[in-house]
Parts: C-alpha cells; sequence; structure tokens
C-alpha cells in the first residue's frame, strides 16, 4: 500500500468556498476571483508573495484588491474543515504519514492546516518550495522531507490542477471532488469521490496487510 498519504488543503480538506463570496460579495465573484488566483499560481515561475497573486487575481476578477487581507485573514481564523475530515485524517495517521501541500506562504499554510485539527507529520508551502503548484518542486519537497518515494505516495487532490501536478511528480491521485469540478482533458486518477470517508479503506487494508 503507502507509506504516507499527501492531501491540498485549502479544497481537499478546508471548505474554503464560502469565504471566497463572502470577501467577493457575491458566488460569482467569488468563483472568478478563485479561478483567477488559481490561474495565476499554475501559470507562475518562480514563487512570489501569495499576497501579491491574490490581489492581482481580485483585480482581474473585479474585485477590490483590499478584500485580499480579508481574504487572507479570513484563510487563517475562519476556515473550518470539511465535517468527515478529522476522523478520516486521525484514522489514516496510524498507519501512515500525512502531509499537507498548499499553494500560499509559510504562514498562512501552517495556520490553515492547524485548522484540521489533526497534527500533520510535513506542511509544505508553495512559499517554501520556492515554486506553486503544479509545478513539481512542492509535491517533491514533501516527499523529501517524510523520505517517502513517490511510488510509496498518495496524493490526494482537491482541484484537476493537482492531478496533472501529483502525477507528474510519479504519485498515484485520489481526487476528492467535493465541488464537482470537471476533469477536462486531464488523464483519470486512481479514484474520485464527493466524501473522504473511501480513504479509510487505505488504512483498514493496510493494517490486515501488516497483521
Amino acid at each position: 500500500m503507502y507509506d504516507a498519504v499527501l492531501f491540498d488543503l485549502f479544497t481537499a480538506l478546508l471548505d474554503s468556498q464560502p469565504l471566497w463570496r463572502e470577501v467577493a460579495g457575491s458566488a460569482a465573484m467569488g468563483a472568478r476571483w478563485r479561478e483567477e488566483c488559481s490561474r495565476l499560481a499554475y501559470s507562475a515561475g518562480p514563487y512570489r508573495p501569495f499576497a501579491e497573486t491574490v490581489a492581482q487575481a481580485a483585480r482581474l476578477a473585479g474585485v477590490p484588491p483590499t478584500r485580499a487581507a480579508d481574504l487572507l485573514r479570513g484563510m487563517g481564523e475562519q476556515l473550518g474543515p470539511w465535517p468527515e475530515a478529522p476522523e478520516v485524517l486521525r484514522r489514516l495517521s496510524e498507519s501512515v504519514r500525512i502531509g499537507v501541500v498548499t499553494n500560499c506562504s509559510e504562514e498562512l499554510g501552517q495556520r490553515a492546516a492547524a485548522r484540521v485539527g489533526v497534527p500533520f507529520d510535513t506542511v509544505v508551502t508553495a512559499e517554501a518550495a520556492g515554486a506553486y503548484k503544479p509545478r513539481p518542486e512542492p509535491y517533491r519537497l514533501a516527499l523529501e522531507r517524510l523520505s517517502v518515494q513517490p511510488s510509496r505516495a498518495l496524493f490526494v487532490a482537491g482541484s484537476p490542477g493537482d492531478i496533472t501536478g501529483a502525477g507528474g511528480a510519479g504519485m498515484r491521485v485520489w481526487w476528492h471532488n467535493r465541488l464537482q469540478l470537471p476533469l477536462g482533458e486531464r488523464q483519470a486518477p486512481l479514484a474520485e469521490h464527493d466524501s473522504l470517508e473511501p480513504l479509510f479503506a487505505l488504512a483498514i487494508e493496510r493494517d490486515l496487510h501488516h497483521r
């Protein structure tokens, strides 16, 4: 089975969509802002401050850039995990190492990961890796920190970009498609679910395998 399970943070584990909507002023504006932020990050070269990326995305989406500070503050102070996430992660952590790979600053990544309510073996941010996902550097840094080979790690994606990125780094990808996003032209992941509950099977099968 696997020695480690790595997670996207702001979509796979945390319910961040309502915050984008609240700060932007409407669901449509929030979605546009978030899409622009992802597009900018995904097309980026070397890392630049996440706050700059969020503010530029706001301008492009028609949201006042001054609201970027409100969004970033909320990400670190207000977000909650999907209902089943804490229990699933606690169960997994009994059998494998768990970690986060997220596209944000070091400070925000650590604070937001703590909102999940379960300790991680590593939290890798785009700032620490010097590049945004889906470039390989963040995924590779997480694997290096855990001393795990890509073939021995499973990545839990929250959005389609992570399917390509983590797959390109040599990991198998399990897609927590809570938001019912389209796959597009990407290669299909190992599995796709709208809940984290099925991840239980990984821990259970591994426990049985080692008995």
